[in-house]
């Protein structure tokens, strides 16, 4: 089976519209190294040809754009005896995506709909023009896992207002087209069937303006007449902004933690987002506040570069591995994490994942 499928749709007036389509639907569109490969030689050959005018990312079935990245295939390199080329390759590789979406000159829609995790929102995140639906879910659930927010949320969750990055980043709370608009994180908000008249439109649009003015105007349509499927969505992120202020304004992580374990609330987000701060890798937590402290005020390619050599180091520790057996491997559910709270998490352990494993002159990302 082919990983991605690509197109080249024909508009009327005879330019081209570029779609990607992830294609393993079976694993939620899971990103594997093949498929990160496959997709940034196919950005690079659509930028130079001038015929090209916008390009529609995409993938197969309704349950998920892309809920991550090849995990499993990571575990396995991390439980060889010798240190593996893969996790380098691998994060070198996805980070440079991600960074070459971020940075491409043309239109890359972005159709975000059902769950965005991990890679996924890597993906999502860099577009020009992200676009959610009513079943979008985005989420950045690494402190399940023992791991922490990367594919450069360590420069969109410090974007976001207040706390609120930090915030999602600690619960891996979801984020629905509602909450995912007033945040900034998502562009357009389309009913999920307008999928097929998005490309229509895009084929007969008009392309002799500048395309990023055609795309935006073509959206912002759809968007109009999409209003009241959204109406019905709760928002339950910027409905709490004032607790989750209040929550993070105590520079204690361990105090900030017990304050939100002691909520008594009926509101399943909360509750959900409780369970996963209890249940998850108290190195993680601490990873997660630092690694968001340390990146403010960096470029998006610092915070790449940062992120790769943070990735790399965790993939060196047991941490991450011991989180993916029990969740994605052997599914008990049951980690058994290297410290039992946040409080007795050294310092010395958190300096060795924050630590670079090269310097400057051999960086793999050092030419972003």
């Amino acid at each position: 089976m082919v990983s991605v499928i690509f197109h080249e749709h024909i508009t009327a007036t005879g330019e081209v519209v570029g779609e990607i389509r992830l294609n393993a639907e079976k694993k939620l569109n899971a990103l594997t190294l093949k498929m990160i490969d496959l997709i940034s030689a196919k950005l690079d050959a659509w930028q130079s040809k001038k015929s090209v005018v916008a390009i529609i990312l995409d993938s197969e079935g309704e349950k998920a754009f892309c809920a991550g990245g090849d995990i499993i295939k990571l575990h396995e390199a991390m439980m060889r005896d010798e240190i593996s080329a893969f996790p380098t390759d691998f994060f070198t590789r996805e980070y440079q995506l991600d960074y070459q979406i971020h940075t491409y000159p043309k239109p890359i829609i972005c159709w975000g709909s059902g769950f965005v995790m991990g890679g996924g929102m890597g993906l999502f995140a860099g577009a020009s023009h992200r676009v959610v639906t009513q079943t979008t879910h985005l989420a950045m659930p690494e402190v399940s896992i023992g791991l922490y927010p990367d594919v450069g949320a360590s420069y969109f969750l410090n974007k976001l207002p207040g706390n609120i990055g930090l915030f999602l980043g600690l619960t891996a709370a979801g984020i629905n087209a509602k909450d995912a608009m007033a945040l900034g994180m998502a562009n357009y908000a389309l009913d999920v069937g307008q999928r097929s008249q998005l490309l229509e439109q895009l084929l007969v649009a008009d392309w002799q303006a500048n395309p990023h003015e055609v795309v935006n105007k073509l959206l912002s349509g759809l968007s109009v007449e999409s209003q009241s499927v959204f109406e019905v969505l709760s928002n339950p992120i910027i409905s709490h902004q004032g607790l989750i202020e209040d929550l993070l304004s105590n520079d204690s992580l361990d105090e900030v933690l017990t304050d939100l374990a002691g909520i008594e609330t009926e509101e399943k987000w909360l509750i959900k987002a409780q369970k996963t701060v209890a249940s998850g890798s108290p190195v993680s937590l601490v990873l997660i506040k630092a690694q968001l402290e340390r990146s403010v005020g960096l470029s998006l390619k610092e915070v790449f570069q940062q992120e790769l050599e943070v990735s790399v180091q965790c993939t060196r520790h047991e941490e991450l591995a011991e989180g993916v057996r029990a969740l994605l491997i052997d599914k008990d559910k049951a980690p058994k994490w290297r410290y039992d709270s946040v409080t007795t998490v050294e310092d010395t352990y958190i300096a060795g994942l924050l630590s670079s494993p090269w310097d400057k002159t051999d960086h793999p990302l050092r030419y972003l």
